[in-house]
């Protein structure tokens, strides 16, 4: 997908912090009376997981969902692997609209679209999403999770509030909680005054008012593949790295819902489902390189000298 991408292979992270697959993770919780803390069991997310297509998000099974490939055919009927973006999608205002198709329309023409994973700049979310595999480590006070794409790191806040007066930055501020079985994630705070300020691949743009609610649970393979099989007619490009096709127990799905009223006329919700990775996830490390295949130069972030 992105041909200035050198890759190799690695584990995400030591495994000092990382708890085995079949452990079951137990952080301490404040007793209702303020007293000594009690331990309550939390559902299990630790390995590494893989989801088969890029950018992967699944569209709901009713309600508003996200922005779609279109299928557009070349001259000579062959689908066009361009990611062009469906800008009559209802949850698009106006001027979003117009964004997602000037940016369709440039891929189309053989011009590179710029995006933040091709072009060096960090991911908020949901844009990191897309990534194919991810690996979550939990403990009691924070949640860390990890994405190959360019060692990608995002820190979650246990059972904390977002700040009064929250400082907007490239992943926003992210807090979490536990709700029986799943992890819910609530992230406000994301920048929209940088260079690719955007939520999915085809170039949706959000405002500083984007707000995310993620929401992890394992599910059942039969779920697992129902999801998958829901997607597999978007016409998504294969991972880089695919779930292994004889892993038969739990999958790990994230619900999440989007908002922003300077974007969308209405909340939407998509699922990223995925599955046992079949090997070490691999890094994609993005090489400050300015020439791109299709011709021309790209906006990669440079320096004239060395900073130290």
């Amino acid at each position: 997908m992105n041909k200035r991408c050198t890759v190799v292979t690695a584990t995400l992270l030591t495994a000092a912090v990382i708890p085995s697959w079949g452990q079951t993770v137990r952080p301490a919780t404040e007793s209702a009376s303020g007293g000594t803390p009690s331990i309550a069991f939390t559902p299990d997310f630790s390995g590494i997981w893989a989801h088969p297509y890029t950018p992967g998000f699944e569209p709901p099974p009713s309600g508003p969902g996200p922005v779609m490939k279109r299928v557009v055919r070349l001259p000579s009927g062959i689908v066009s692997p361009a990611m062009v973006g469906d800008y009559t999608n209802p949850i698009l205002k106006p001027q979003a609209s117009d964004v997602v198709k000037k940016r369709g329309e440039m891929e189309l023409s053989g011009l590179h679209a710029p995006n933040p994973h091709a072009d060096c700049w960090p991911q908020g979310v949901p844009f990191a999403f897309f990534n194919y595999a991810m690996q979550m480590l939990q403990q009691p006070h924070q949640i860390t999770i990890l994405y190959p794409q360019n060692n990608e790191v995002r820190h979650v806040r246990m059972n904390q509030s977002h700040p009064v007066r929250l400082t907007p930055s490239w992943q926003g501020d992210s807090v979490g909680r536990y709700q029986g079985d799943m992890l819910v994630i609530d992230t406000v705070g994301i920048k929209s005054d940088r260079p690719l300020a955007m939520v999915d691949f085809f170039g949706t743009p959000h405002t500083q008012a984007l707000h995310v609610v993620e929401r992890y649970r394992l599910i059942d393979y039969g779920a697992a593949k129902e999801a998958l099989q829901r997607i597999e007619s978007q016409r998504f490009q294969p991972s880089v790295l695919v779930p292994d096709p004889d892993y038969k127990g739990k999958h790990l799905q994230l619900e999440f819902t989007v908002e922003d009223d300077g974007v969308f006329t209405t909340p939407w919700s998509a699922t990223i489902t995925y599955g046992r990775a079949l090997d070490l996830t691999r890094e994609n490390i993005c090489a400050e390189n300015p020439d791109i295949s299709v011709g021309g130069k790209e906006a990669v972030p440079h320096v004239d000298k060395p900073d130290f």
